[in-house]
């Protein structure tokens, strides 16, 4: 495992800072934030999908494309990134196609956020977002380690066989009805039977969805509530559209993958508990993960009849959800505009850098 203090020795001899990211999931917004706070960027695109960075040029100084997005992480990169003064702020797809072993183990470049924390968004780690949201003493959807007791609605959450950024999450009512759908999915080859062993059983809640986004580093005042966003996901939101005779007598499989967002606000009389639930979680993952947070984090949760908050996902680095910088009120209500994520990140950056302070934003 990388040593914190090599990485606090190369980030103490930057000076002029650049942010840098992998061309995938939140990139666009990510770069956007560092142009708003007059840092310079740099995207790494694998061949073929660098189009959306090359049209918004504005946003992208430097354009790397690779063969493979996991080419970022080779020796020759890792040295660009150093000598050009990179920090690197994490999403999703840096997670996924350079994976945490080389992300805790051989990527020797100061990246924004805990890089031992990244893995625990996976459900089965050790101390996952379960152990965590117990430790933080926030209610999460009761979980059925034996599918044969179901008796309830549920939703399985496996990873998809062939896409590693998308988790195919089916609904089931029943033992019998988890078999047949399962089955199924691993006949269409759209799961795996060793994925499926490590999937989630999940009650399903039932309430109104919504994204509670955060942000804190160990120089930040406080925590942050950055704002809410809804996901758009097919073909399950095309499906619940159509009247129930229609959608009886269609035979489709329902899918949650997601493909954009909508904004959101939430009733002023709640955001008391949003805010508190934010504190308990950043206060949790302190005590299991030193330093604790470091950046943006999204408690995913529904708002039960009750008005009770139920999480049932986590995401640990940037949410990827963009709608958020021009929509959210709530940063506005602190610090006097509407922002994202992407720019509370700059925000922070410049920060430490001006304090001198980097060394405990970037691990």
């Amino acid at each position: 495992m990388i040593k914190s203090s090599e990485i606090k020795k190369i980030v103490n001899e930057y000076s002029d800072i650049k942010i840098g990211v992998l061309g995938s999931h939140s990139a666009l917004e990510v770069m956007d934030g560092a142009k708003d706070e007059n840092f310079q960027t740099t995207v790494f695109c694998q061949k073929g999908r660098e189009e959306p960075y090359q049209r918004f040029r504005r946003i992208a100084d430097e354009i790397i494309i690779l063969d493979k997005f996991k080419d970022m992480a080779s020796a020759k990169y890792q040295k660009m990134l150093r000598d050009s003064n990179t920090i690197i702020v994490p999403h999703r797809s840096l997670t996924v196609y350079l994976g945490y072993k080389t992300i805790e183990n051989s990527f020797k470049v100061p990246i924004f956020g805990n890089r031992k924390l990244f893995q625990a968004e996976e459900r089965t780690a050790k101390k996952g977002q379960y152990y965590l949201l117990e430790k933080a003493r926030i209610k999460y959807p009761k979980l059925f380690k034996d599918p044969k007791k179901i008796n309830k609605p549920c939703i399985v959450k496996v990873q998809e066989k062939n896409r590693p950024l998308e988790r195919a999450f089916f609904t089931v009512s029943s033992y019998k009805d988890f078999v047949e759908k399962s089955e199924a999915k691993i006949k269409q080859g759209v799961i795996s039977r060793k994925d499926l062993a490590k999937s989630s059983i999940e009650e399903l809640a039932i309430g109104t969805y919504m994204n509670f986004n955060f942000f804190h580093t160990p120089i930040s005042n406080q925590v942050d509530f950055i704002g809410i966003e809804r996901r758009l996901q097919t073909n399950i939101h095309d499906y619940n559209a159509l009247p129930a005779k229609q959608q009886l007598d269609i035979n489709v499989d329902l899918q949650n993958i997601e493909v954009g967002h909508t904004p959101a606000s939430i009733r002023e009389s709640l955001l008391e508990k949003v805010i508190k639930m934010g504190d308990k979680f950043v206060a949790a993952v302190k005590r299991e993960y030193a330093p604790g947070i470091i950046g943006p984090f999204s408690l995913q949760s529904v708002i039960t009849k009750d008005l009770e908050l139920i999480v049932y996902d986590v995401s640990l680095r940037v949410p990827g959800n963009p709608i958020v910088a021009t929509t959210t009120p709530y940063t506005k209500y602190q610090y006097g505009q509407t922002f994202g994520v992407g720019r509370r990140i700059a925000m922070e950056i410049k920060r430490a850098q001006e304090e001198g302070r980097l060394d405990e934003i970037v691990t």
